[in-house]
């Protein structure tokens, strides 16, 4: 098994660099006149130390860590670099990392969850939102003129727009510009219960708690442990 520090300082600092890399096709070595225009910094040297930075600071963010001591993260990095005395053992420092990472994991579930559960019960106040008994929410966009309902062993082609409760998007079929077809026994809870009530050409707006979402887990980049999702979910067909 890799060391988590390395794979840690994998991750954070040459993570973005390999992922633009490794697509990126080969390019002419810059020269003096062209460094002058992309680097807006003093030099060439200064410029990639500063776009380090900002990919070390990125990636921690996206990781839960953006509020470690960032003066002692900077020691840490100079001792190193400069060959200096190191004043945790690299076993004490896997360790501390571990216990870092899921101590800010839990404080962000627990944050994630309050707020949803705050918006949740707002939402729910407002004229034409259902709550159903598990917490489900949702709002009829438009009602389709056919009768047929999906089966949980059905196959579905919807159309969907899926944000977080700030709004930001983390998945959309919409800005595709293209409908999905899948088992609907193979998406998370709330898409299962909701889709099932729906009937073809219906649209509807879904307020997922977390216990229907993702639960504790994270989602890919955006979507957070305890995360509450807000869908757009139009169905447009059964498959079966």
């Amino acid at each position: 098994m890799k060391k988590i520090s390395s794979l840690i300082c994998f991750i954070l600092l040459f993570g973005n660099v390999f992922a633009q890399t490794k697509t990126t096709p080969a390019k002419k070595p810059v020269t003096t006149a062209t460094a002058a225009v992309i680097n807006p910094l003093k030099t060439l040297k200064d410029s990639a130390s500063y776009a380090l930075g900002v990919n070390i600071a990125k990636n921690m963010k996206a990781q839960n860590l953006s509020s470690l001591n960032l003066t002692l993260l900077q020691k840490g990095l100079s001792d190193v670099l400069q060959n200096k005395k190191i004043a945790i053992s690299e076993e004490a420092s896997n360790t501390c990392v571990t216990n870092f990472i899921q101590v800010m994991s839990n404080e962000k579930l627990a944050a994630n969850k309050e707020i949803g559960k705050k918006f949740l019960e707002t939402n729910g106040k407002r004229k034409g939102v259902v709550t159903l008994a598990d917490g489900l929410q949702y709002e009829i966009l438009k009602t389709g003129t056919d009768t047929t309902k999906p089966k949980l062993t059905d196959k579905v082609k919807c159309h969907y727009h899926g944000t977080l409760i700030d709004g930001t998007v983390f998945d959309s079929s919409v800005d595709r510009g293209e409908p999905v077809t899948f088992p609907l026994d193979g998406v998370i809870k709330g898409w299962q219960e909701a889709v099932q009530l729906m009937t073809v050409g219906s649209k509807w707006k879904l307020f997922l708690p977390s216990a229907l979402a993702y639960g504790d887990n994270p989602a890919g980049p955006k979507i957070g442990p305890g995360s509450t999702l807000i869908f757009e979910v139009e169905l447009l067909a059964i498959e079966k």
